[in-house]
């Protein structure tokens, strides 16, 4: 049985915020995120020079146009450790916010449909973003921001499913407002949910706020429907507009850096901004601080930490994935879109766990699938 969640504005209890609080620094390090002095120094992508086809994203009802990726970090149902999930945002008629599938593709590339959602209680319906995260749990949530007849037709929603790629909850309401992408950070019982919205003033506001940033705390527990703790808005302010290529550009591509700095993608400007004290601030940081800006940077979209701390971000803008350290110098360039050049083929993009290499997803033309820089 599914249940929808309304989000209502929400104020984290004192025992909530002291155990993120005291957590949050410790599973950042755990999960290689926080970077070391020595790591620091090392460029993770400079040495990345080879890329391959890992499998077609294309499930038998051919959904197109792949956006986000997530690793599955453990075994569960139908999830297999190590493998990659991968949303398709159009469906077979290329009509963008309408895709409604998750597949499931294997390091060695045998490609499985995971999901084929359907979700009437999802504000317009089922297209399916970039933001997508796999929890250790078997949880999996993905964003929805729906079109119909490819025009936008609601803020859309979050959509939790279990592990054998049931729909068991829809996250809708205040703060959801076309999420754009995700990431997270997996507590095991509780996790935190970073969330980017693109839909701020765009569909008719008196009062635009721009993109957003919505930090969600919900339960995340095994075979326990995950609920809403609470719901609180980290960032705004971020220039977002319709595109007819795109439907909509906006800040899309969010990770977790050290000391639980959260960078966001600012696509539109051509800009890696940072919100401090994300996993636990009370307060809206605006568009955050810049942490680089220009430069090889060029309509980024995609954004992952990579194991040094370093940021990486798949540029829409051209073919290329680009390394900034947390201080704001890009120190690594690779092109791994040779295809096009550019029109947004790269969006979303994780590290292969244990290796130096890169999943990223390649929309350009016929290609529709998932591929691998090592």
């Amino acid at each position: 049985m599914k249940s929808i969640r309304r989000l209502k504005p929400t104020r984290r209890s004192a025992a909530v915020v002291s155990a993120i609080a005291a957590t949050a620094a410790g599973l950042l390090a755990a999960s290689g995120v926080v970077a070391t002095s020595a790591s620091a120094a090392t460029t993770f992508i400079g040495p990345l020079q080879h890329t391959k086809v890992i499998a077609s994203t294309v499930p038998a009802n051919g959904d197109v146009n792949p956006y986000g990726v997530a690793v599955v970090p453990r075994s569960t149902g139908d999830l297999h450790q190590g493998d990659v999930l991968v949303s398709n945002f159009n469906n077979k008629a290329n009509v963008q916010g309408t895709g409604t599938t998750i597949v499931q593709v294997s390091p060695r590339g045998k490609a499985t449909l995971f999901a084929g959602i359907t979700d009437k209680a999802c504000p317009g319906g089922v297209g399916l973003t970039t933001a997508l995260v796999s929890l250790r749990s078997g949880w999996v949530i993905v964003g929805s921001l729906p079109t119909k007849n490819g025009v936008i037709d609601g803020p859309g929603c979050l959509i939790v499913l279990d592990q054998w790629g049931n729909v068991r909850e829809t996250i809708a309401g205040p703060g959801i407002d076309g999420p754009w992408d995700m990431t997270a950070l997996d507590q095991g019982g509780i996790t935190e949910l970073f969330v980017t919205n693109v839909l701020g003033g765009i569909l008719g506001q008196h009062h635009p706020t721009g993109g957003t940033v919505q930090r969600l705390l919900i339960t995340s527990a095994p075979f326990r429907t995950p609920r809403v703790l609470a719901s609180t808005t980290i960032g705004s302010g971020f220039p977002a507009r319709t595109d007819p290529n795109a439907l909509v550009i906006g800040p899309t591509g969010d990770g977790l850096g050290r000391n639980g700095t959260l960078y966001v993608a600012d696509t539109l400007n051509n800009r890696i901004a940072a919100i401090p004290n994300a996993t636990f601030r009370h307060s809206d940081a605006g568009p955050g601080f810049t942490v680089s800006k220009g430069g090889a940077l060029n309509n980024e979209l995609g954004l992952a930490v990579a194991p040094n701390g370093d940021i990486l971000t798949a540029n829409g803008g051209n073919g290329n994935i680009v390394e900034t350290t947390p201080h704001g110098a890009q120190v690594a360039v690779v092109t791994v879109d040779k295809n096009s050049g550019g029109a947004g083929d790269l969006f979303g993009l994780a590290v292969k766990p244990g290796a130096d290499a890169v999943y990223f997803v390649d929309d350009f033309g016929s290609d529709n699938n998932l591929q691998l820089l090592f």
